[in-house]
């Protein structure tokens, strides 16, 4: 059994865009800018923009964090975003998920500009990505390709199960390994709680994503041995032997998994460091792409 150690290659990625950064600074030319919108105060979601807001910081990007309180109204949310489209400074924009319930997500995510859209999840994106064209890949799914990617992974012909069928990780993943790629040239299946014989499915797995957000759900007899596990969940659970009172904990059940896998990722230090490293990546290209009036 080998670690998928998503911190170890996120670093390495991070490292290589600053000194993409320090290289055009060094020419004079522009620097990325990702702008971040924060409504409401979900404890989950300020982690997850403070991480991203230091990642911006340690590569030498400029960041913009636009904190707005829960109570704001869905147009004012999306005047906010017509702003930060027409700021020709700002080259990638994420509103962080989830949002309060009186705000449409698919109106905010349809209100960004495809160029900006960093997250990958506006329809123009998605659409792209599907077709093969190049794209901004929602950046938890790139993350994870980038981590077949760095550990020369070859998964042509295997046998991909994917476990959730989220627009933001489950679909995207399936399209993304039956894709002809390398990493890619899977056969996927996608499963959800309404398949039947689960187990049985996930049993055939070459590759496995567990995508669920149910900790702990994916068990040793659930996986073949040899398999490739990917562990996208992370969930916090109640653990008074930890000093802050809650633990860590993925979708797969780690401890009874890993023996019978060939390769694993670990939570944490898996699939979270690699989402931000593509992000990072996408903001980038979101800025290369626009100095040169392209999206490849």
């Amino acid at each position: 059994m080998e670690l998928l150690d998503g911190q170890f290659v996120s670093k390495a990625i991070q490292d290589s865009l600053r000194l993409k950064v320090a290289q055009l600074k060094a020419e004079g030319k522009k620097i990325p800018h990702l702008a971040a919108v924060l409504v409401g105060n979900n404890g989950a979601s300020e982690t997850y923009v403070g991480a991203k807001v230091k990642a911006c910081s340690e590569i030498g990007f400029n960041s913009t964090l636009i904190r707005l309180e829960a109570s704001i109204s869905e147009n004012k949310l999306l005047q906010v975003i017509d702003e930060l489209n027409n700021d020709m400074d700002v080259d990638g924009i994420l509103v962080q998920l989830p949002l309060p319930k009186h705000i449409s997500d698919e109106k905010v995510i349809n209100a960004l500009h495809p160029s900006k859209d960093v997250d990958g999840f506006h329809p123009a994106n998605v659409g792209r990505m599907v077709q093969g064209a190049p794209s901004f890949i929602s950046a938890t799914p790139h993350g994870i390709m980038l981590l077949l990617e760095h550990y020369k992974i070859d998964t042509k012909g295997m046998h991909a199960v994917i476990l959730g069928r989220s627009n933001i990780v489950g679909r995207p993943m399936s399209i993304l390994l039956s894709s002809n790629s390398q990493p890619g040239n899977c056969t996927v299946t996608i499963c959800h709680s309404h398949t039947r014989n689960l187990r049985d499915h996930c049993q055939q797995a070459d590759i496995l994503v567990a995508a669920l957000g149910r900790p702990e759900f994916v068990t040793a007899p659930m996986v073949k041995e040899g398999a490739i596990v990917i562990d996208v969940g992370i969930t916090r659970v109640p653990d008074a032997s930890k000093k802050s009172g809650f633990a860590l904990k993925g979708d797969v059940k780690f401890e009874e998994v890993a023996p019978r896998c060939s390769y694993i990722t670990p939570v944490p230090r898996g699939v979270g460091p690699m989402t931000i490293a593509a992000l990072m990546k996408n903001s980038y290209h979101a800025c290369a792409n626009r100095n040169e009036g392209s999206l490849a």
